[in-house]
């Protein structure tokens, strides 16, 4: 075909490299810009004679082209470069261009090479292309469908786990008899109901607390579960993501453990499940399974266990607390834990809000809402008097020994046969009430309602745990008595100072070694010598000074200035050590070492005592206490329990020398009621500051035991003093829980041969360790009276003489021991191996160490010799407290 081809600019050059001027300059005339030449396109063909597109192109005046050879037909052929008209010329032609076929390459037919892809070199080499992003995406989508079809044809729904169907623990005592079932099982603690039981109200709060989308959604939400993952990994707290379709898988088919594979099985069961089952029956089954709190599986449980109430009357605020429990069940309970309140009530508030953006709530009646206090908790009656106190200490000590965890012991199945011992289990629980309870007069006497006791039990030997008094009744008071720790122990704590000196081998401040026989100075509010701390001098018993006084008898009086002095020449440091040693925890509350600690400010539990004081009946060697004997998972599987190491916390003569000052205070001092147990014993009374608790600790060489009575108000919590309890002016640790714990030591050890101590006391123990001359405790020095008398002699030595009760003198001599025995009086006898004196009416009593009931021979008017203690012969214990209290005969107590 042809074409026109517009004639070329004058300024262009031709393709055969002549200059169009030159045509000019040989007068040839310019073509014109508009003269166009016709080209014929197409196939090459050979040139024939006449051929005008052949034939070179004549200039105007007929003479040859300067500019050179003929046009080339093939111009037309070359890619890129047409045949374009010289000047003065019809025609040009054009050359091949580089790289491009010539006329006759085979390009005849029309078809051009294709040019090769360049190699990516440099740094575009590790960037992939977009085919193999595809290609990857494309692969990674199979991948993902295969192995969820994969998935879902290989995970089953199981079915139900041990804890959706919970079995119960099981606690027996050591002979096999059973003391509980644990009240956390199906048949008690989980009460299933169907959703039309459960209030709209109800079941609207779970929902916006846990999966408002819930009905319309799908099984699973794999958005949520990667922002949860999201902000989990970025620190924004942890989220579970899931759906209340998985959480039910979770809590009904499978468990409780953060794995990937537990993740991926839920994944798939949910998926099912929600092919299996209408969204309201797996609503129904998450409402029977969640978790409360306070041991309550399900919604209905649950609303008992706050409320009193049922899930079916559930209102809107009640409601939305129980769906906030959900989410931290032990947290959230404000009544347990108070200081969480304001985390609880922020929860309370999230839900409603849910409940109000769902329209499941108006908004004024959401206005208008208060925070619902739930009820104080309650339990079982399957728990019972003593058995609730029982499975209390022995969850605590399956957790404090790492056993078993709560997790575990949620799941159930466990058979627990414990060391406790029925028969003097019962004894004990008989003591208290015949002792203690059965007289009190709650509806006449409104201090009687203060009245709580703890006690506990130990064999030293084995240090098993035989027996446990926890409280009045589990189910009216779930506070245990015999393992809470916020009561003083009062003077309980004196002999540890004393078994710390002599484990120490301390001396007095004028260096002598502190001995049973070594005199100290019992002046009331005498100053602690050799502490470099706070200056410190505390009150003895009623504000009574004692003057010189040997450790034995500081020990049967409870005087404070000796054992806070002792405390002190000991070492403050020194004494905590030994009590930690012997058994009271490190982190017991208020063992702080200073010389008040000799006081008893501490406030280890009644079950921390028992171990200290049954260590130092074993002759100073101890064994972490048990609870248990064994235990079977499931009726079979034995559990392995922690050996229980003894070792040798203080020597032997530590512990024995201890035991027979002790002895010495059953015998002649505040705890002579314990001689009603009928063999020999060794033991201490103790009282808290302001008689808020009264003690005793005692031991003969096969039980250890210790028993408190303490006072709180039954609303508030509040410790109370016990003034006016049972009708008596006060408790004292040789009343009430003395006499426990002689009824419980006669009974629990019948049948059982009385032995006597076996001792190694410590060298020089039965030698007498005056005062040094200068000494602040000097014999023949008088001591302050409150009471406006004197207290002249007394001490060890000669010369000492106290008034009889006629007003004539007592001429006493000295014995090893530093008393006066056995001599002949004027006006007056002296009987059990203690010279001491009596007032007369209207008198002051003088003289020696007074034991407030030793003395024979001469009549008792205007003061009580007891010393204000309630005990019969005995003296009024220490602990702390102060002031005077007038004895029956209207003069100051003594």
């Amino acid at each position: 075909m042809l074409r026109k081809v517009a004639a070329p600019r004058d300024s262009r050059q031709d393709r055969s490299g002549k200059k169009a001027g030159a045509a000019q300059a040989a007068g040839e005339t310019r073509a014109p810009e508009t003269t166009q030449v016709l080209r014929r396109v197409g196939a090459p063909r050979a040139a024939e004679p006449g051929d005008p597109a052949r034939t070179e192109a004549a200039s105007p005046s007929g003479a040859p082209d300067p500019a050179g050879p003929t046009t080339r037909a093939t111009g037309a052929a070359t890619r890129g470069h047409g045949t374009q008209a010289a000047p003065g010329t019809g025609t040009t032609t054009g050359t091949p261009s580089e790289g491009q076929p010539a006329p006759g390459d085979g390009e005849g037919k029309g078809k051009a090479k294709k040019p090769k892809r360049p190699k990516r070199t440099g740094w575009r080499r590790i960037i992939p292309t977009w085919r193999m992003v595809l290609g990857t995406f494309v692969i990674g989508i199979l991948l993902l469908v295969g192995l969820f079809f994969l998935g879902y044809s290989l995970v089953k729904i199981p079915p139900a786990n041990a804890l959706a169907t919970k079995q119960a623990n099981v606690y027996f005592y050591a002979d096999g008899s059973q003391i509980a079932r644990d009240t956390r099982d199906s048949q008690i603690n989980r009460e299933k109901v169907s959703l039309a039981e459960v209030s709209k109200d109800a079941q609207h709060a779970v929902l916006a607390a846990e999966d408002r989308d819930f009905y319309s959604e799908s099984a699973v939400d794999p958005k949520a579960m990667l922002r949860a993952a999201w902000n989990t990994a970025t620190g924004k707290g942890k989220q579970s993501g899931s759906t209340i379709t998985q959480q039910y898988v979770k809590n009904y088919y499978l468990g409780q453990e953060q794995t990937l594979t537990r993740k991926a099985r839920e994944f798939f069961i949910s998926i099912k499940l929600d092919r299996n089952k209408s969204k309201d029956q797996i609503l129904e089954g998450y409402l029977n399974t969640s978790y409360f709190g306070r041991g309550a599986y399900g919604i209905q449980a649950a609303a008992q266990a706050y409320f009193g109430a049922d899930a079916r009357d559930l209102d809107p605020a009640r409601a939305a607390y129980l769906a906030a429990l959900v989410n931290a069940p032990s947290e959230y309970d404000v009544v347990a834990h108070p200081e969480n309140k304001a985390a609880a009530v922020a929860r309370w508030n999230y839900v409603l809000d849910g409940m109000v953006k769902k329209g499941w709530l108006s908004e004024s009646k959401r206005a208008g809402m208060k925070f619902p206090m739930p009820k104080e908790q309650t339990v079982s009656t399957g728990l019972s008097g003593q058995r609730g106190y029982l499975v209390d200490a022995i969850k605590h000590y399956l957790a404090a020994n790492n056993i078993l965890d709560a997790d575990q012991l949620a799941a159930g199945g466990y058979r627990i046969t414990t060391t406790i011992q029925k028969d003097k289990q019962d004894a004990f629980v008989k003591a208290v009430d015949d002792q203690l309870m059965s007289k009190l007069d709650k509806k006449n006497n409104p201090k009687d309602k203060y009245v709580r006791a703890g006690g506990a039990s130990i064999d030293p030997k084995t240090g098993k745990v035989v027996a446990m008094y926890g409280g009045i009744d589990y189910v009216k008071q779930y506070t245990n008595g015999a393992t809470r720790g916020d009561f003083q122990v009062g003077s309980t704590f004196k002999p540890l100072v004393f078994t710390s000196a002599v484990q120490n081998g301390s001396t007095t401040q004028d260096g002598r070694t502190i001995t049973p026989n070594t005199v100290y100075d019992g002046t009331n509010k005498r100053l602690v010598e050799g502490w470099s701390g706070t200056p410190y001098n505390p009150e003895n018993e009623d504000q009574k000074s004692y003057g010189p006084i040997t450790v034995t008898k500081a020990t049967d009086l409870s005087v404070n200035a000796v054992y806070a002095q002792m405390a002190a020449d000991v070492g403050p440091s020194k004494v905590k050590q030994t009590a930690i040693a012997l058994g009271i925890p490190s982190d017991t509350p208020d063992l702080y070492p200073s010389p008040s600690m000799a006081l008893g400010t501490a406030t280890a539990s009644v079950l921390d005592m028992t171990e200290a004081y049954a260590t130092i009946a074993n002759h100073g060697k101890h064994g972490t206490y048990t609870l248990i004997e064994k235990i079977t998972k499931d009726g079979t599987k034995d559990v392995s329990l922690p050996d229980q190491p003894v070792k040798q916390a203080v020597s032997r003569e530590a512990a024995d020398t201890t035991t027979s000052i002790l002895q010495s205070v059953v015998d002649n001092g505040t705890a002579v009621a314990a001689q009603q147990a009928g063999r020999p014993a060794a033991g201490k009374t103790g009282t808290a500051e302001n008689d808020t608790a009264a003690w005793f600790a005692g031991y003969t060489p096969d039980l250890a035991t210790v028993v408190s009575v303490m006072g709180q108000d039954p609303v508030t919590a509040k410790h109370m003093p016990l003034y006016g309890a049972l009708g008596q002016p006060r408790m004292n640790g040789g009343g009430p829980p003395t006499e426990i714990w002689a009824q419980y030591t006669r009974t629990a050890l019948k049948g059982t041969p009385a032995s006597d101590f076996d001792l190694q006391l410590q060298q020089g123990a039965d030698q007498p360790q005056p005062p040094t001359t200068g000494s602040s405790a000097q014999p023949g020095t008088t001591g302050s009276q409150n009471n406006g008398g004197t207290t002249t002699g007394g001490g060890p030595g000669t010369g000492g003489a106290t008034m009889s009760p006629s007003g004539g003198t007592t001429t006493g001599t000295p014995t090893t021991g530093g008393a006066a025995t056995g001599g002949d009086t004027t006006g007056g006898t002296t009987t059990g191996g203690t010279t001491t004196g009596t007032p007369t009416t209207g008198g002051t009593t003088t003289g020696g160490d007074p034991t407030g009931g030793d003395t024979t021979g001469g009549d008792t008017t205007g003061g009580d010799p007891t010393g204000g203690g309630t005990d019969a012969g005995g003296a009024a214990d220490g602990g702390g407290t102060t002031g005077t209290t007038a004895g029956p005969g209207g003069g100051p107590v003594t």
